[in-house]
Parts: C-alpha cells; structure tokens; sequence
C-alpha cells in the first residue's frame, strides 16, 4: 500500500474481521485487542475509506453497501499475505485464530455439525465454525466473502468458483410411523394419490423432479404446502399423514424422529452432492484443512448407510 492512501495491512486485516464479524466487541476479541481499540481502529478505517463501513441498525451493526463491494478484496488481499508469510504445508493448525462461514442447508449442521466441532477442538482449537442456511434468493457468496465454503447441491454459476462433486444424491421418501402408505406395494399411483405432500423448497417452490416424473407417467399429486428445510418437514411429517422427501444423507435425521423412509417408485434423477470454494482459498493451509474435514465426513455418510426404511 502506498503511503498517501494510509491504509496499511493491519487495516485489512481489521477490515476484513469487522466484515465477518460485523460487530466491534467480535472483531476485537478475534484480534486481542480492547474494545476501546478497536473503535479506534474502525475509525481510522472509516476515514480511510470515506464511508461509514459498518452502521448501527437496532441492535447489530451491518456493513454499508460500499462495504459489501469491497470485503471479497479486502479479504483475497488478506488471504493471499497469509499466504505469502505462513510457512505452507507446516503450518500449526494449532496456533491458527480463524473464522469460518460454511454456507449450506440445514441438513448439513444438523448431520455434520457436531463431528466438524469436535474435529475442529482437537486439532485446529482457534479456528470456529459459522453455518450459515440457504438464502432463497441466489447471490455471489462465495465471491463477496459472506461464506468461506459452500456444501451441498452447488448452485453456483460463477466461472471462478472451484466446484468439487463428492458424492451422488438420491431422493427418498420419508412418512409418520404407521401410514397408510407403508402398507401394501407401494405404486405410482399410490404414492401420488395416497395422501398430501409436502415440499421442501428454500425458494418456496411446490413442484419439482418428483411431479416431472409423474406426469411422464400421466398422474399428480396434491402438494398442499412448502417449507424451507428438510429438518424442518420432518417435524410437520411427525404429525401429520403427509408424505416428504428426504436425501439419503439426511435419512439418519428422519430415523431419529422415528420417521419411515422409502424408495420412490419413480425414476428420478440424481444429484450431485459437493464442495464449492473460492480459489483465493487455495493456498490457505487453514482452509484447505477445513475442505479436508468437511470432504471427509461427506464421503462416510452415504457409505455408512443401509438402504432400509
């Protein structure tokens, strides 16, 4: 950085935390500095800048739309320094003070969630993790640097952005213990006839894959509502005769509210499942250790499962 513009690195580095953590007293605890200092240190920013940066709003503060434009730079700039300066593959993960926003639907924390916790306290104990659900509208997350990883059906269109598939995804069937559904060979004519459906939609959308394939067959079914999760459907499935959808990696999740899943009788098709990154993040020890873990625990969730209701 050039002297006239006074915008040294350690003001990105601050910049960069006060965008993550979007709050004074998060940004100076993650830097060990008093808060006091901190406000300081906004404030020279702030002058820098010209802009506001971060503004009050009720009881949280979030960034100024000049902010957003600015924070995927601010922290490709950060990222490629602790590139440039970290002793590459020998990092101490031990020693590193991170955090990271793993953008996914809720079905991913509820399964991985405390796995990736108790990883992350035994081998890397300065680094916290941030879930952080589905939008339902799209927007360039991994390029703006609201998420550090993106888990799931990747829906990003981006040329830049690393897309890895881990495995493929197959929808199954998921109702109450003790439906009528369950009873008897289940057809495609039941299984669009029996009972209301319930769809899971981040975006609020009550047709998809499933009514495609009935109407190649000449039928249809009632969807009566949506709800934005799977973990959530469960719920609503558990008292109710409506019929769900779940992925065979969630299936663990129904099972544990003593839900009944089953095979579809539709030929549908699979989903690719997997990790999608910002390459800035390439060189990051860190980053690529928190790619590791998450690949990882992916891989043995599929495997590990029966293919029984």
């Amino acid at each position: 950085m050039t002297q006239s513009t006074g915008l040294d690195l350690n003001l990105l580095v601050a910049l960069d935390v006060l965008l993550e953590e979007q709050s004074v007293q998060g940004a100076a605890h993650r830097l060990h500095l008093s808060e006091p200092a901190m406000s300081r240190t906004l404030g020279r920013i702030r002058k820098v800048l010209g802009d506001p940066v971060l503004v009050r709003a009720g009881r949280r503060m979030v960034p100024t739309p000049h902010a957003l434009a600015v924070r995927a730079e601010v922290s490709a700039v950060v990222e490629r320094a602790r590139a440039l300066f970290a002793p590459g593959r020998d990092t101490d993960l031990r020693t590193v003070s991170r955090t990271f926003t793993i953008l996914g639907h809720d079905a991913i924390a509820a399964r991985q969630g405390a796995a990736l916790f108790a990883r992350a306290a035994r081998e890397a104990p300065g680094i916290s993790l941030r879930f952080l659900s589905e939008s339902h509208v799209d927007a360039p997350f991994l390029r703006q640097g609201t998420a550090d990883l993106e888990v799931g059906v990747i829906d990003s269109t981006a040329p830049e952005v690393h897309v890895e598939t881990v495995y493929e995804e197959r929808m199954l069937g998921v109702v109450r213990s003790g439906h009528p559904l369950l009873a008897g060979e289940l057809t495609p004519e039941r299984f669009a006839g029996a009972a209301g459906h319930l769809s899971v939609s981040r975006r609020g959308r009550q047709h998809g894959p499933i009514d495609t394939a009935l109407a190649e067959l000449g039928l249809g079914r009632r969807v009566v509502g949506s709800v934005g999760t799977y973990p959530a459907s469960l719920f609503v499935l558990r008292e109710t005769d409506l019929i769900g959808l779940i992925t065979s990696y969630g299936r663990p999740l129904a099972h544990a509210l003593g839900l009944v899943t089953f095979e579809i009788p539709l030929r549908l098709p699979v989903v690719s499942v997997g990790l999608a990154w910002h390459p800035r993040h390439d060189a990051d020890p860190a980053h690529a250790w928190l790619r590791d873990c998450v690949r990882e625990l992916m891989a043995e969730g599929p495997a590990g499962q029966d293919s029984s209701g």
